[in-house]
């Protein structure tokens, strides 16, 4: 079987210079006080994605070519977002200067230097405050006047940026200068760019898609500034990112937008038509719903990336990380925040293979991590991606012995489960990984079956609220009447009996 691979990971700053111009960001300087993070458990392993795979539990036939290239065991989903015990945050560059992995000022700067860089930072801010009053009052004209006229193919990026700005549902649009560093250009680089000055700046983006977003989303791109005859211009945003900086899907080409009842569908690609995935996440949101409740937005934001390297972009990852994983929920947001806007991000390859039943099925998987915020839960991997599969599932039926083969296989071997899958289980490089989400898919189903569908959602409900160490042994004890001990002794006999063991 193809194992599934490449889970975020965190990473030093290392540095990436790049020469393609990928995006302009319009912005004003924040306004009142900033959100304050919200409270999570401290991770135990480096951060990981939320990865759906999918496999052929309970697939049609004609998905047993795809299930192949993907891997065994259906709707492995993968949650980047917050951080807690297994669900963490992809690897961000943050937006605190002084934060190890950005460029700090020198403590011994000059009293001149200091005057120098507080020049800077209002110039940059100024072409911020120019380039976000022109998104809001769609001035094509103001935004582009904004742009180094020599940075010609920078000029064409920002084209197509305004244009991807103006056709987005946003309600706000902010840009904070956050810091700069006179020496992150090479003399090369300064004497390309010319003008009396050139430097390169960390700007914190943030925007809210209006209808869909509780709050913006948030990310910090480097911006390169030029001073020429005496005007400061964006001359380029896509300058020495810093390894795990993401890039905003509008930044990345020219974009398609459909919207639904319950969706936006954004499409990068040119040949996939954004309506025709709109339905699919409309459907995904009912279904959820159906098991969750209506106490939720019941709204979800879809993003069809047209190369794997801009799934890698939106995602903050590393080349090649999501080639066997078909879509990634995550928190678009530079640190864990509740209610940080979630997207649904696809892996083009693989999604386009999984056909409508597949698509179907993913959709709904990754829809119910946003319902239950699962990037920013204290809930156990097991209880999340079970929970996942179990929606999933039940909105597309699928058959005990596909959808949970390699677990039947080792059940029936007599290599039971000691215990409920714990996070290192779910790892990307996990021997056992299909075993680990068919079993946890089992044990919700199990709570379903024993208890009655309510009682798992409010099961689920009661660990991802409590604020105790103990959260999850309190909603044994209070919610199924049961210690996990006992539990797990019964969901053992379930899988044997399943198993035919």
């Amino acid at each position: 079987m193809s194992r599934l691979t490449g889970a975020g990971e965190q990473r030093e700053a290392e540095v990436i210079d790049e020469q393609g111009d990928t995006v302009p960001l319009p912005a004003v300087p924040p306004n009142g006080d900033r959100p304050q993070p919200a409270d999570h458990r401290p991770s135990a392993e480096p951060a990981k994605a939320e990865r759906t795979k999918l496999s052929s539990r309970g697939l049609s036939p004609s998905f047993a070519p795809i299930a192949k290239k993907v891997a065994l065991g259906l709707a492995v989903c993968l949650v980047a977002g917050a951080g807690y015990a297994g669900l963490q945050q992809i690897a961000n560059a943050p937006a605190d200067p002084n934060a190890p992995g950005t460029h700090s000022p020198q403590s011994s700067a000059t009293p001149d230097e200091a005057a120098e860089g507080v020049r800077r930072a209002v110039a940059g801010e100024a072409v911020l405050q120019k380039m976000a009053d022109a998104v809001e009052n769609n001035k094509r004209t103001e935004f582009l006047n904004t742009i180094d006229p020599k940075a010609a193919e920078f000029r064409a990026s920002a084209r197509t940026i305004f244009a991807n700005l103006s056709t987005l549902p946003i309600g706000t649009f902010q840009l904070r200068y956050v810091s700069d560093d006179t020496g992150a250009l090479t003399p090369a680089r300064q004497a390309e760019l010319g003008g009396s000055q050139a430097w390169l700046a960390q700007v914190e983006v943030s925007w809210q898609l209006a209808g869909f977003d509780a709050k913006p989303a948030r990310e910090t791109l480097p911006v390169t500034f030029v001073t020429r005859d005496g005007t400061t211009y964006a001359a380029s945003f896509s300058e020495r990112f810093v390894a795990g900086q993401r890039r905003p899907i509008w930044a990345l080409g020219p974009i398609d937008v459909a919207k639904g009842e319950h969706s936006l569908v954004i499409s990068l690609d040119s040949e996939s038509d954004a309506k025709s995935y709109v339905s699919v996440a409309d459907r995904a949101v009912e279904s959820v719903t159906k098991v969750w409740g209506k106490s939720w937005r019941q709204k979800v934001i879809v993003y069809l990336p047209a190369k794997q390297a801009q799934m890698e972009y939106i995602l903050g990852a590393e080349p090649n990380t999501y080639t066997q994983i078909a879509a990634v929920t995550m928190a678009e947001l530079d640190t864990p925040l509740a209610g940080a806007p979630v997207r649904i991000v696809a892996n083009p390859k693989l999604f386009v293979e999984l056909g409508k039943q597949g698509r179907k099925i993913v959709l709904t998987h990754e829809t119910t991590h946003v319902a239950s915020t699962a990037t920013a839960s204290p809930v156990p991997l097991w209880l999340a991606e079970g929970f996942a599969d179990y929606v999933a599932f039940t909105a597309v039926p699928v058959q005990d012995e596909s959808a949970a083969k390699e677990l039947f296989k080792a059940v029936r071997a007599g290599k039971v489960p000691a215990t409920l899958p714990g996070p290192d289980a779910f790892a990307a490089s996990a021997t056992e990984l299909p075993q680990a989400y068919e079993s946890a898919w089992l044990a919700c189903r199990l709570i379903a079956e024993r208890e009655g569908q309510s009682k798992l959602v409010k099961f689920y409900r009661a660990v991802h609220a409590s604020k105790s160490g103990t959260g999850l042994a309190d909603a044994f004890k209070s919610v199924l009447g049961m210690t996990e001990a006992e539990f797990v002794a019964e969901w053992q006999q379930y899988l044997k009996r399943l198993a035919g063991a």
